[in-house]
C-alpha cells in the first residue's frame, strides 16, 4: 500500500516513519525543501526520543521517501498546521491547499484521512466537497475520515502506539478503512463515531486542560490577595479523591492548548462562554508576570528601565524542546519595551525568535533579576547561592512555576505566593 502523508512536522513525520517501519510505503510530501532534504538524509530536528533512529531506518530501508509534490497513493493522509488568524479563527488554508493538490489525483477506492485539528464540521463542509470536485463521490467512490492526533511532546512516539485513537468517518465504511490501517501499528483502543464527534471530542480534550489550568490560575491571584500560599492550598484540596487541580503557570502555550478551544468558540461563540473566559485569564497569565516583576523592583528600589533582566526558560513546557506560543514571548516583549536588557536562557530550546544563552554562569552574571517562565528539570537544581553571588546587589527571582521553595536571600515573587 501507498501512503502519501503530507506535512511531514511534528506530527506527520512521526507518524511517516512508523508507518514505513510497519511495511507500507510511504512518501513525505513538504513544501519545506530544506526540510525534505534533511529527512532524506534521515535527519530529524525534532527533539523526541527515539525518533532521529526511527526516521533514519525509515529511509534506509527505503519504506520512506520524502518530496515537494504529491503522487498517486492509495491513501492520503493530511496532517498540515491549523494555526489561528489575530481574529482566533482558524486558519485552514493548508488543509485546503493540501485537499486541492490531491484532487486530481483521486481514484476510486482511495481513503484521505485528517489528523490536523480543525473546527467541528470541517471534514465534511470543507474537506468533503472539495475532494468531490474529482468527480468522485465521498464514502462511495473513496473514502474520508478525520483521525486526530493525542500526543503528548516528549513522549510522542510512545503515545502515537500506546494511546487509544478516534476516528470518525463520513459513513461507516469510511471509518472502518481508516480503522483497519491504524490497526496496523496503534496498540491502543480504536473508537469509531461520525467525522464531527471526532472534531469536537479532539477539540474537547485540549479545552478541558485549558479550562482546569484557567481555575488554577485564577485560584492563584485569588491566594495572592489573601496572602497565602496557593501550592499548599492546591496540595490540600487535591487530597479529596474527586478534586485534580493542576498547578498554575506564567502562561499556556503549544500548539493545542492555547488554540484549539478557540476553534469552539468560533463555531458556537453563544454557548462557549465559560471556554472564552478562561481563554482570557489564561492569556493575561503573562501580563500578571510583568506585575509580580514591577512589584519586586520596587521593593529593590532598582529602575526596571536600566536592568538587566534574565529569562529561564522559552519553552512552553518543562523538559521539550518547543518554544510554539510560549507565555515567554509577550513577557519577553514587555520588557523589551520597557527598556531593559533581557537574556535569554534555555538548556533545551534549540529555535527561537532570539538568541538563546548557552551557559547559566555568563546569563546571570550582573543581572537584576531573574525570571522562571519554564519548569525544566534543571531549573529545580538551580544552585542559587551561587547565582545570588553573581548578580547586581539586591536580586530579584520571580517565580512563575512554583518550583523554589527556598529564596536564598532574593527579594521574591511566587506566582500564588
Amino acid at each position: 500500500m501507498k501512503i502519501s502523508v503530507i506535512g511531514i512536522g511534528y506530527i506527520g513525520l512521526p507518524t511517516a516513519a512508523i508507518l514505513a517501519t510497519h511495511g507500507f510505503e510511504i512518501i513525505g510530501v513538504d513544501v519545506n525543501e530544506s526540510l525534505i532534504k534533511s529527512v532524506a538524509h534521515g535527519k530529524t530536528d525534532i527533539n523526541e526520543p527515539g525518533l532521529s533512529i526511527i526516521v533514519k531506518a525509515a529511509v534506509k530501508s527505503r519504506g520512506l521517501s520524502c518530496q515537494k509534490q504529491i503522487s498517486e497513493s492509495d491513501v492520503f493522509i493530511i496532517c498540515v498546521p491549523t494555526p489561528f488568524t489575530k481574529e482566533k479563527k482558524a486558519d485552514l488554508s493548508y488543509v485546503i491547499q493540501a485537499a486541492e493538490s490531491i484532487v486530481s489525483l483521486l481514484r476510486k477506492g482511495n481513503l484521505v484521512i485528517l489528523e490536523s485539528t480543525v473546527p467541528p464540521g470541517t471534514t465534511e463542509k470543507v474537506l468533503k466537497p472539495l475532494l468531490e470536485k474529482s468527480g468522485l463521490n465521498a464514502g462511495v467512490d473513496f473514502y474520508l475520515a478525520h483521525c486526530p492526533e493525542r500526543v503528548l511532546p516528549g513522549n510522542l512516539l510512545n503515545e502515537l502506539i500506546q494511546n487509544d485513537r478516534i476516528i470518525g468517518g463520513i459513513n461507516e465504511e469510511s471509518g472502518l478503512r481508516a480503522k483497519n490501517l491504524y490497526e496496523t501499528f496503534v496498540d491502543g483502543n480504536i473508537y469509531l463515531t461520525d467525522s464531527t464527534t471526532a472534531e469536537l471530542a479532539k477539540l474537547m480534550e485540549n479545552t478541558y486542560r485549558a479550562v482546569n489550568i484557567a481555575l488554577a490560575n485564577e485560584f492563584a491571584l485569588i491566594a495572592e490577595d489573601l496572602g497565602i500560599n496557593i501550592i499548599e492550598g492546591i496540595n490540600l484540596a487535591n487530597k479529596h479523591p474527586r478534586v485534580k487541580i493542576p498547578l498554575p503557570g506564567a502562561g499556556v502555550g503549544g500548539h493545542c492548548i492555547p488554540i484549539d478551544p478557540w476553534f469552539i468558540v468560533e463555531i458556537a461563540s453563544e454557548n462557549s462562554k465559560l471556554i472564552s473566559l478562561a481563554l482570557k485569564i489564561n492569556e493575561d497569565m503573562p501580563e500578571h508576570m510583568i506585575s509580580l516583576i514591577e512589584d519586586a523592583f520596587l521593593e529593590a528600589k532598582k529602575d526596571i528601565k536600566i536592568s538587566r533582566i534574565v529569562i529561564l526558560g522559552v519553552a512552553y513546557k518543562g523538559d521539550v524542546n518547543d518554544a510554539r506560543e510560549t507565555p515567554a514571548n509577550p513577557i519577553i516583549q514587555k520588557l523589551k519595551e520597557f527598556g531593559s536588557e533581557v537574556i535569554i536562557y534555555d538548556p533545551i530550546v534549540t529555535h527561537f525568535s532570539l538568541p538563546i544563552e548557552r551557559d547559566i554562569k555568563r546569563a546571570v552574571s550582573s543581572a537584576d533579576a531573574l525570571v522562571i517562565v519554564t519548569d525544566h528539570s534543571e531549573f529545580k537544581r538551580l544552585n542559587l547561592k551561587e547565582i545570588f553571588n553573581l548578580m547586581n546587589e539586591h536580586p530579584i527571582l520571580i517565580d512563575g512555576r512554583n518550583i523554589v521553595f527556598d529564596n536564598e536571600g532574593f527579594i521574591f515573587r511566587g506566582l500564588g505566593r
